[in-house]
C-alpha cells in the first residue's frame, strides 16, 4: 500500500494521529529530505524502519525502486519536506506507478499551504483555480494573461526572493486594483496576511522589505470582474 503522508508546513504541530500512526508502521518512509524530515520524527517519536530519499532530480528512478518494493508486498509512506505530496511536490511518478500495479493509493489528509492560504484570504473560495509556481521563462507571459482573464480566485506560489517581481507582473497584466491576499510563513511564528489591491500589497512590501522579502509566500488572487478591465486600461 502506498501512503501520501501531509505533514507539517512550519508547525511541527499540526500533524494528525492518523499520519503518524502510519509512519510509525510503515515499512519504507521516502522522504523528499530525509535530514529535514527526522526534525519532524524525532519531535513525534517516529521511529523509522527503513528511511530513502524521494525528490525532484530522482523521482523517476526512485519511483521505480519503490514500485517494485510494493509489489512484493511492502507499505510505502512518501512525506515531502512539507505539505501535501504531489501539491508542487514530488509525488506523481510514484502515484501512477502505484496505479499501474493495481497498488492501493491511501492520502492522509492534512496541512497545504495552498488552502491555509486561500481560507485565510478573504477572497471568494467557491471556485478556485492552483496555479503553483509559474515558469520562470518560457511560457510565462502567457500564463500570467492566463491569470489576469480568470474568474476564478487563484492561488499561485512564489519564492521570497521574486514575490515582488510577480507582483509587478501581475500589476501589469491585471491593473492595479486587482484584490489580492499575500499569506507569508503560515503557520510559524511570523505568521502574516498582507491583504489589499496589488499596488498596496507591493507598496506595503517595499515598505517593510527594501531587499528580499522573508519567508515563504502564497498569493490569492481574486477573479476577474467586470471592472478590472477599465483597470488595466488606466
Amino acid at each position: 500500500m502506498l501512503y501520501l503522508v501531509a505533514t507539517p508546513i512550519g508547525n511541527l504541530e499540526d500533524i494528525s494521529l492518523r499520519a503518524i500512526r502510519v509512519l510509525q508502521e510503515a515499512d519504507i518512509i521516502a522522504c523528499e529530505d530525509t535530514r529535514h524530515a527526522r526534525t519532524l520524527f524525532e519531535r513525534h517519536g517516529i521511529r523509522p524502519r527503513r528511511l530513502v530519499s524521494y525528490h525532484s532530480h530522482n523521482e523517476r528512478s526512485r519511483a521505480a525502486e519503490l514500485a517494485e518494493d510494493l509489489r512484493t508486498g511492502a507499505s510505502v509512506a512518501l512525506v515531502t519536506d512539507a505539505g501535501t505530496p504531489g501539491i508542487s511536490d514530488p509525488a506523481w511518478a510514484i502515484v501512477k506507478e502505484a496505479i499501474g500495479l493495481d497498488i492501493e493509493v491511501v492520502p492522509i489528509p492534512g496541512a497545504c499551504a495552498a488552502i491555509a492560504a486561500l481560507s485565510g484570504s478573504g477572497m471568494d473560495t467557491t471556485r478556485f483555480a492552483f496555479e503553483g509556481f509559474l515558469p520562470l521563462k518560457k511560457g510565462r507571459r502567457t500564463r500570467l494573461a492566463e491569470i489576469a482573464n480568470e474568474e476564478r480566485t487563484v492561488v499561485l506560489y512564489e519564492s521570497p526572493h521574486r514575490i515582488k517581481r510577480l507582483l509587478e507582473e501581475l500589476i501589469g497584466v491585471c491593473g492595479p486594483h486587482r484584490e489580492a491576499s499575500l499569506a507569508r510563513e503560515i503557520t510559524k511564528l511570523h505568521e502574516e496576511f498582507v491583504r489589499g489591491p496589488l499596488l498596496d500589497v507591493l507598496t506595503r512590501l517595499d515598505e517593510r522589505f527594501p531587499e528580499s522579502v522573508k519567508g515563504e509566500c502564497v498569493l490569492v488572487l481574486s477573479g476577474r470582474r467586470d471592472r478590472d478591465v477599465a483597470d488595466e486600461n488606466e
